[in-house]
Formats: structure tokens, sequence, C-alpha cells
């Protein structure tokens, strides 16, 4: 098991030697995580796990990628993906351009998702999805609108729950046990690296998502963020939480209204 002191040292490291910033990212997690790596890969010492870090740039994109979360799905909680549809898209819709984040996007599933709720209001010629993550091999997967063929049952099961009518295969095509989505779709995204920890905004945005990622911040970094999301939205722009997350409490609360009973607050002042 990796002590805390440990932890301190490979924080440092990380931050020293290549500029990631995981000092606020909650603790727990981290060491559950850094337990699990130093428990697949059966290091001898904590010494060789530090010096593989500081010394293999593959072994270090490789740890980056097990310390930051990349577990995503589309449609994931249709009834989120519903409230999108009934409530924030028809708003939308008057705008002459419609710009909207993907902070931690993770391998793309959840901004593919988007585009074809786009498509399915005819709004997708007209906007434009920015999908932003810390880590870059998976913003390559995700670049590509290539994914495992095996949930994609699931996944039509989900878009038929929030409400989609057409035939989810129809927006893929299938082979050698992998989908690749339409090329029209992925022609209006922009993929870049962006760390919320220490960028600042680019834009600004009718729609942010980000969703399952403050979660693992601690309350400093999540006051942070939120800020940052402040500042990139527009005049009565929506921004999107994953189911655990929320700006009550926050300073930002009086700024914003939250949608009934959905993860969805409105941008209000």
């Amino acid at each position: 098991m990796i002590e805390e002191n440990e932890v301190d040292l490979l924080l440092t490291d990380l931050l020293d030697v290549y500029g990631y910033d995981f000092t606020h990212y909650s603790r727990a997690s981290l060491k559950r995580r850094i337990n699990r790596i130093w428990a697949l890969d059966k290091f001898p010492s904590f010494a060789e796990l530090r010096y593989r870090i500081r010394s293999d740039a593959d072994y270090l994109r490789r740890f980056v990628e097990e310390l930051t979360v990349n577990v995503t799905e589309m449609f994931r909680d249709p009834q989120f993906y519903k409230a999108l549809r009934t409530e924030v898209l028809h708003t939308l819709a008057a705008k002459p351009f419609i710009r909207i984040w993907h902070a931690g996007c993770s391998t793309g599933e959840e901004v593919f998702s988007m585009a074809i709720l786009l498509h399915e209001a005819n709004l997708l010629h007209k906007s434009l999805l920015y999908a932003t993550d810390l880590n870059p091999e998976v913003l390559e997967t995700a670049r590509k609108g290539i994914f495992s063929l095996a949930p994609m049952k699931q996944y039509s099961e989900s878009y038929i729950l929030s409400g989609g009518i057409y035939d989810f295969s129809s927006y893929y095509t299938a082979q050698y046990g992998y989908v690749k989505f339409r090329t029209d779709f992925a022609e209006k995204m922009v993929f870049s690296t962006h760390n919320l920890v220490s960028d600042r905004s680019f834009n600004e945005f009718d729609l942010i998502m980000c969703r399952n990622v403050l979660i693992y911040f601690d309350k400093a970094l999540q006051q942070r963020v939120m800020n940052l999301f402040d500042e990139s939205l527009g005049p009565l722009g929506y921004l999107a939480l994953g189911a655990k997350e929320t700006l009550k409490f926050s300073s930002l609360q009086p700024r914003f209204k939250q949608l009934d009973g959905e993860k969805i607050w409105r941008k209000i002042s």
C-alpha cells in the first residue's frame, strides 16, 4: 500500500516534471487509483514506481490515464437527455449560432450523443461542439468517432428512453466489432486538451456539459472550476452537471436557476 507521504511525492513529481496538477483532486480517490496501479503493475518498491513515472513518457501516459476517470457512455441517464431535448435545445434554437463545451469529455460518447440531439432538432448545422480533456490519449479516441460495437444495444435503449424516435443504428456503420459514427457529426466537433485545474476560459458558450468530473475534485478546486464555467457561459446559458454535483451551497447559486428536478442550471444574472 502507498503511504500518504508517497502520494505527496508522486503528485509533486507530476507537477514539477510534467505540469500535471493533481494536488486538488480528492485524496481518497487518488490514493485508491494509485494503489490499483501499484497492484496491477507489481512494482517491487515505491522507488521503482517513482523512477518509472519520472523517466518513462509512455508509462506516464498510462499512469495519468489511470488517475483520470474515463468512464462514459452514450445517453447516460436518459431522463437528463430528455430534459436537454425538451427544456434546453428549443430555447437555443433562436440563436444564430450555438456553442457547446463538453469539459472532461473523455472518449467522446457524450459529445456524439449531443450531436445526435442537435441533428434531430435540426440545429447541428449551426452548432459547434468543443470537446476538451486533460488526457490527449482519450481525445484521440474521441476524435476518430470509433467505438466498440458491444454496448450499442444498451446505448440504443437509452437513446429511445431519451426521446429518440429513429433507428439508432442509422447513425453508425459497424465492422469487425467496432462502429464508426457519421463523419458529418465529427465535422462539427473541435477536440483539444484543456486542464480544468490551471487553464482559463477560451470562448463564450450557450451550454457547458461537465458531468461526473467535479466529484473527483476537492471543494476549493470545485469552486475554481465553477467560477471558470460562470465566466465561460453567455447570458442565459446553461450548465449541466452530474447526478451527484450541484451549484447549491456555492457562491454561484444566486446567479443560476435550476431546471425542475434536473442537473441543469440556467444563468440568470
